[in-house]
């Protein structure tokens, strides 16, 4: 006879050790990126391979797959036994998810792949600073050969299993999605973008030249730091710090790390990339306690994740509210170089629609081709259409294509974003598709608090926290993506209510902007 609770207890200790394990990992992985002395790299990849290869021993040894069995999870039915209560059925799911795809891994790739990684990403912020895509070339096509082996071994891109190899690399951040669902989502995004950016740019632009000058890093770290406080972060739980790429990671429950960089002369880059680190934060530091230290405490994927985030930074950090309330904050810190600008004059300028090189500087128009362009790249790298070593010429040329720009090197084109240095192939389609579910997420709590535009010219953040960790925190990973968002709206995802928003707020700024 199983002893139910006691078979529930086993595997919520394999599961609680095996977090620990992912996030002394990650924790190795954020000194990495931020303090890890240059010529410390290939040693703290060998301990992410011995670490990473430990874990993945001890959560796939035989026990885990047993105690799953006996509470009745299997590939079919993976919620268990239909007596146990939701909560713990809904961990069985996801824990289920989570073995069925690490016993398919051999041990020596996991250990292997984490090495890899390590030197791959410090190969890449090197090649990076130098506009050397040659150097990093190795790694990324290392990156790519793991990967595709990882889906093979998943069971993608093979005759019994006709998907490609880049569905199961989608499958990682966005369950349940592939690549020719998120083509149909991403056509009319790409489409009406495009026609929004002709019909801005034969408009009269907003007068941006007060941002045209230098500004002071010391002020501009102080500033992000009121920023991020008076937005609701928690400095007991969590800190900034500076990389080469902005991140954010979870460390614990009560340690949620995230970092920026500084520009001396581009004020808003590392203002917006605070405020998007800090949705990431809010949604870590959001979940319940009945979920704390177990795999529910998760997002429901990586665009739910992003959805947080691009609402943060855009649908609040780009309105005209928020600056009302925070404008006065940031003349204290730059009154030579901001006093006389306007509160107005202000918001068209964090708000002007510019296609430019760097994907995390866009603008709210143009980001998500930058995200299409990507899409699109690594679908025909992965289908053998497109090799690492052209990846250069196809980006510029799609750049072109997509945001008439032609990259003047490496450093600003393909080499700017730290993911596939990671090995994180199918990552970027979440940023757009969190831009559909930040929008429709926006749609539900326009309903609940009509006065959220007040409360931001208040400051008063609390009410939106309250609603986000009531509405959308509180599940977890509880909930697949469109089960969360079905729950939420009462709606599948579309990327309609985005573009609404999208048209109707720029037809009216560049309307005003000519007057």
């Amino acid at each position: 006879m199983i002893n139910t609770t006691e078979t529930l207890e086993k595997l919520h200790l394999i599961d609680r050790e095996d977090r620990h394990l992912e996030r002394t990992s990650a924790l190795l992985q954020w000194d990495a990126e931020t303090y890890l002395p240059k010529d410390g790299v290939e040693e703290r990849a060998e301990q992410m391979a011995l670490l990473q290869g430990m874990a993945h021993e001890r959560f796939t040894r035989d026990e885990t797959g047993r105690l799953l069995a006996d509470l009745g999870s299997d590939s079919q039915n993976p919620r268990g036994d239909e007596k146990l209560p939701a909560l713990e059925r809904d961990f069985l799911r996801v824990v289920r998810r989570k073995y069925d795809r690490a016993v398919k891994l051999p041990g020596d790739f996991v250990s292997n792949m984490a090495r890899a990684e390590g030197l791959s990403q410090a190969a890449w912020a090197q090649a990076r600073k130098d506009n050397n895509f040659a150097a990093f070339l190795p790694h990324l096509s290392a990156m790519v050969d793991f990967a595709r082996k990882k889906s093979a071994y998943w069971g993608f891109g093979t005759a019994a299993v006709p998907s490609s190899l880049y569905d199961g690399l989608l499958d990682i951040f966005e369950p349940g999605l592939p690549a020719a669902e998120v083509q149909a989502l991403f056509t009319p995004l790409r489409d009406r973008l495009s026609a929004l950016i002709k019909k801005i740019n034969a408009s009269p632009q907003p007068d941006c030249v007060f941002l045209n000058q230098d500004f002071d890093i010391a002020a501009q770290t102080n500033f992000n730091n009121d920023v991020k406080t008076k937005l609701g972060f928690n400095a007991n739980r969590g800190r900034l710090d500076i990389s080469a790429h902005p991140f954010t990671t979870s460390l614990g429950a009560d340690d949620i790390r995230i970092t920026t960089r500084y520009f001396k002369d581009n004020l808003l880059s590392t203002i917006f990339s605070v405020i998007h680190e800090s949705g990431h934060a809010f949604y870590e530091m959001g979940f319940p306690a009945e979920l704390r230290g177990s795999s529910l405490a998760d997002g429901a994927s990586m665009a739910v994740h992003e959805s947080q985030s691009r609402f943060w930074e855009n649908v609040i950090g780009r309105s005209r509210p928020f600056w009302e309330f925070f404008l006065p904050l940031l003349k204290t810190y730059f009154p030579a170089e901001l006093g006389k600008v306007s509160v107005e004059n202000f918001y068209r300028a964090v708000n002007q629609v510019r296609p430019s090189l760097i994907r995390v500087d866009a603008d709210e128009v143009s980001y998500s081709l930058h995200i299409i362009l990507r899409f699109d790249l690594e679908q025909r790298l992965f289908s053998g259409a497109l090799k690492p070593e052209d990846l250069p010429a196809a980006w510029n040329k799609g750049m072109k294509d997509y945001l008439g720009l032609e990259p003047p090197t490496d450093a600003d084109g393909v080499l700017q974003d730290i993911h596939w240095s990671m090995g994180s192939f199918g990552y970027f389609p979440s940023y757009a598709l969190g831009n559909l579910y930040g929008l429709q997420f926006r749609q539900k709590i326009m309903t609940d608090l009509p006065n959220l535009d007040d409360l931001i010219l208040r400051g008063d953040f609390d009410p939106i926290h309250q609603w986000l960790r009531e509405t959308i925190y509180r599940w977890g990973c509880r909930l697949e993506p469109s089960e969360l968002l079905k729950t939420v709206t009462g709606e599948k995802l579309s990327a309609e209510p985005f573009l609404k928003y999208i048209e109707h707020k720029y037809d009216a700024l560049y309307a005003s902007s000519a007057l």
